[in-house]
This record gives structure tokens, sequence and C-alpha cells, in this order.
């Protein structure tokens, strides 16, 4: 995989990130009239480059490649009221061992829990390298007051999460209380500290339209994320191949204003190795080589990783075993 320089925005003792764009919140007016100026979204245009590049074909070697690639990048999710230890460890081990009968397969980047099970995670990857993700800021509403979402945050984190999923609070996005919005971010940034990366997560079947995402991805970065996230995966629309196409413009953009590099991570609806590839093919026309790296970009998508299995085996043995011969969720 391709090495990327492992940038990240710096906060100031205030919890502000400094960057060349530090100035734009200084105010809500300010961070209003930033993000209001933002240019319009063709959805049209949007929508056709994504159907575009996702015709995309490629060859049985690249296959290979990018089969092993989005194994790598697979963020392990159960966010269930259910979830028990022994869910979460077996969980866990499927992290570190995807096929137990090829050890050549890579691990997954992360497993992704609720803040309870975090410790249960961590022991079930321990030195393994395979991250352990927590949703946290009372998620997956994020209606919560923000001293209930920092101690979630904070419980955590203890408990050993390397990286925090949030939620932003759609209501106050959606009316007009960016700052509010912007605040929450910093605040959730400056607890996580240097102890874990932060992923915001914007929902996006729930903001409307194309521009309010194009907002929410310039005001989470602003604002410190190290990672956008598309979607919790508990509403009907979540990951598309429009708006990942629109929030890895954004990263892009950004990065060329700041010098800073953001991730971006997809959640929900991905279910199949060809979805997946036609996700990398977005990153690697869109935002570049730079991130297709599991430290930038990332698939919230566990049942994708059964399909995966499955083509990674054909592609080996020139059969295909079918689903009962990988471990089912």
């Amino acid at each position: 995989m391709p090495t990327s320089p492992k940038l990240s925005a710096s906060l100031d003792q205030g919890g502000a990130p400094t960057h060349a764009l530090g100035d734009v919140a200084a105010s809500d007016s300010t961070l209003r009239r930033f993000l209001h100026g933002l240019p319009g979204v063709d959805a049209v245009g949007l929508e056709a480059r994504a159907a575009s590049l996702g015709t995309r074909s490629i060859k049985t070697t690249a296959k290979a490649y990018a089969i092993d690639l989005a194994i790598s990048m697979v963020d392990l999710t159960t966010l269930e009221g259910a979830d028990t230890p022994g869910k979460v460890r077996a969980l866990g081990a499927k992290a570190v061992h995807p096929d137990p009968t090829d050890r050549t397969t890579p691990t997954t980047a992360a497993v992704c829990v609720y803040p309870d099970m975090v410790a249960t995670a961590k022991e079930a990857v321990a030195g393994s390298g395979v991250k352990v993700a927590s949703v946290a800021t009372a998620f997956p509403a994020g209606r919560a007051a923000l001293e209930v979402k920092l101690a979630d945050v904070r419980d955590a984190i203890a408990a050993g999460a390397d990286e925090i999923d949030m939620v932003i609070d759609r209501g106050a996005f959606l009316a007009g209380k960016y700052m509010k919005v912007y605040d929450e971010i910093t605040a959730v940034k400056e607890t996580c500290g240097t102890s874990a990366r932060l992923k915001v997560i914007f929902e996006t079947g729930e903001l409307s339209t194309y521009d309010n995402i194009r907002r929410a991805s310039w005001l989470g970065m602003l604002a410190g994320a190290d990672f956008i996230k598309t979607s919790t995966g508990k509403v009907a629309v979540n990951a598309t191949p429009a708006n990942t196409l629109l929030m890895l413009e954004a990263v892009r953009d950004f990065r060329a204003q700041t010098g800073i590099q953001i991730g971006v991570k997809p959640a929900g609806g991905i279910r199949t190795t060809k979805d997946a590839v036609k996700f990398l093919v977005l990153v690697n026309e869109t935002a570049g080589e730079d991130w297709l790296d599991n430290h930038w970009f990332r698939f919230g998508a566990s049942s994708l990783l059964n399909d995966l299995l499955m083509q990674r085996q054909k592609l080996a043995t020139g059969r295909y075993s079918g689903p009962d011969y990988v471990t089912v969720d």
C-alpha cells in the first residue's frame, strides 16, 4: 500500500483547531458565511460521475489486491442492544483472523463496539494491530447534554478505545446552529487528546441535501475531525457512491488548502465485493492514492467482510465456496 503523510489537525490550548482556515470559526457569523459560501452541489453531475466511476472494471490481479485492501479497511462492527461479551470476543477473533484457513488474509482495520464492550474487544484483539473503535456521544441519535457525551467518550477511552466515532446533533445542524455543532466536535476532539482518533458521523440520510453534506463535511474538518463518516447504519439511507464522492472531494480540497489530510468512512449498505471495488475506484479517482490505506479510508460494513472472503477464496481456488464456509456475524 502506498505510504502517505500522517497529518492531522493541531489544537491550541483551548481546543480550537489551528490551521490555515482557523479564523473561519472565529464567530457564528463567520462560520455561517463560510459554509453557505461553499459552491452549490450539482446533484445531477455528482450522481452521474459516481455512476460512471462505478462502471470501471479491474483485472484479476488487481482484483486480488483490491479485495485484500478492502478487507484491511473494514471496521468490523456490532452495535446491538443484545451484544454480549461472547459475541464481541468472537468478532475480535474474526477481525484478527478473518479466514482461519488462510493466515495470509489481512486483519481488518478495527472492531467497533459500544463503550461498555471496549475492554472486552481490547482483550480479544491484543497484540494484533487491530484497533478498537467505540461509538460515543449518545449514539446513534446524538441527543444528549454535552457533559453526558463527553463522559461517554472518557469512559470509552479509559477502557482502551483507539478511535471514537461520534455523531453530530443533526437537529442543531439542520436548524442552522453550526457553532453549537462545531463546539461539540472540538470538545470531543480535546477529550480524545492524543489517545484516540476522532471520526465524526453526519448521518447523511437525515441531512436531506448534498449541499448540507458538503457543509457538514467542511464543518467537521474545520472542528478537528480525523475522519468524516457518512452514517450510523441505523437509518434507511446510509453510504452511497454519490455522498461518499462528495465527501472525498471535500477532504481532497481541504488538504489542498490546509495541508491536513482527513480520512473518510462510508458506513451502512455496502455489502458486496463489487460495491467495495466501486468505492475504492472513487477514492483513487477523486482523492488519490494517498487515501488508499486504512489509516485514511474505512468501510463501516460488517456483512461486507463475508463476501470479500468468499470472493478471495474463489480467486485462490477457482471454486465458489458459498456462505456456509465463512463465519456468520
